[in-house]
């Protein structure tokens, strides 16, 4: 655990988006979207595939992110590449 990165996260506003890099089965994995929530002992963020609960004491890097990009239009066919 970080203890610099569970600060952060402890103290960012609901709503931000982040990234945590977390331990999980010995393994570290990354969830990014906005933090839901945060308390002593937990965070949530939504994800892609749903909202992920991340124990403070397994965080070892967190960040906030930008937005992501905007969607690209579709290409229409005999545009040039």
């Amino acid at each position: 655990m970080s203890a610099d990165a569970a600060r952060f996260v402890s103290g960012t506003t609901p709503g931000t988006r982040i990234v945590v890099r977390y331990r999980i089965d010995g393994m570290m994995t990354d969830a990014l979207g906005p933090l839901v929530r945060v308390d002593d002992t937990s965070c949530v963020v939504e994800t892609k595939r749903g909202l992920v609960e991340i124990p403070l004491t397994d965080v070892a890097l967190a960040k906030a992110v930008p937005p992501p990009p905007a969607r690209r239009r579709p290409r229409a066919d005999g545009e040039p590449r």
